[in-house]
C-alpha cells in the first residue's frame, strides 16, 4: 500500500479509480471516470471471504480500466485507529498484495452518514436508500480521494 500523497505524485490521468467501503457482511464498490472528476456507485458485493473479494475486484477491475484502489479507512473520530480500521487494513494489505495495483487507505469518517444524508436530500425513499447505503458510501471516499488528487 501506499499513501496518497506519494499515490498524488505517481498516479496518471486516463485511469479509473474504483472505491471500496468495506464493511462486516457488505462491500460498497464505486467507480470514477476516466477524467477522475466523479465517483458513481457501482455495486455492493455480500461479504463472503477475501478470496472471493478479490477474485470479484479482479473482474471489476480488468472490465474497467482501473488504475488505483481507494480504500475506506475507518478511523474514529479523534484520529484513534480500532478494531475495524484493523479489519480494513489487514484486508487492503491482501488486496495489495494479490492484485497489481496502488492500493491506498483514504479516511472514510463519516461517509456511510454523508451517503445517507445525500441521498435524503435526493428524495430517495428509505428502503432503496438502506440498499445502496454501501455502494453510496463508497463513492463518498472515492470522491474525496479524487477530489484530494485533483487539488
Amino acid at each position: 500500500m501506499i499513501t496518497i500523497e506519494d499515490f498524488k505524485i505517481k498516479h496518471t490521468n486516463k485511469v479509473r479509480f474504483i472505491g471500496l467501503d468495506l464493511g462486516s457482511k457488505r462491500i460498497g464498490v464505486s467507480i470514477c471516470d476516466e477524467r477522475q472528476s466523479i465517483a458513481t456507485p457501482f455495486k455492493t458485493i455480500n461479504k463472503t471471504n477475501t478470496n472471493e473479494l478479490i477474485d470479484e475486484l479482479k473482474i471489476i477491475i480488468k472490465d474497467n480500466n482501473i488504475g488505483g484502489i481507494i480504500v475506506g479507512n475507518p478511523v474514529n473520530m479523534d484520529g484513534s485507529l480500532g478494531r475495524s480500521a484493523q479489519s480494513v487494513n489487514d484486508v487492503a494489505s491482501n488486496i495489495s498484495k494479490s492484485i497489481d495495483l496502488p492500493v491506498i487507505l483514504w479516511d472514510e469518517r463519516l461517509s456511510t452518514v454523508g451517503a445517507f444524508n445525500l441521498s435524503s436530500l435526493l428524495d430517495v425513499n428509505v428502503s432503496k436508500r438502506v440498499k445502496t447505503i454501501d455502494q453510496n458510501a463508497a463513492a463518498f471516499i472515492l470522491q474525496g480521494a479524487i477530489d484530494f488528487l485533483n487539488n
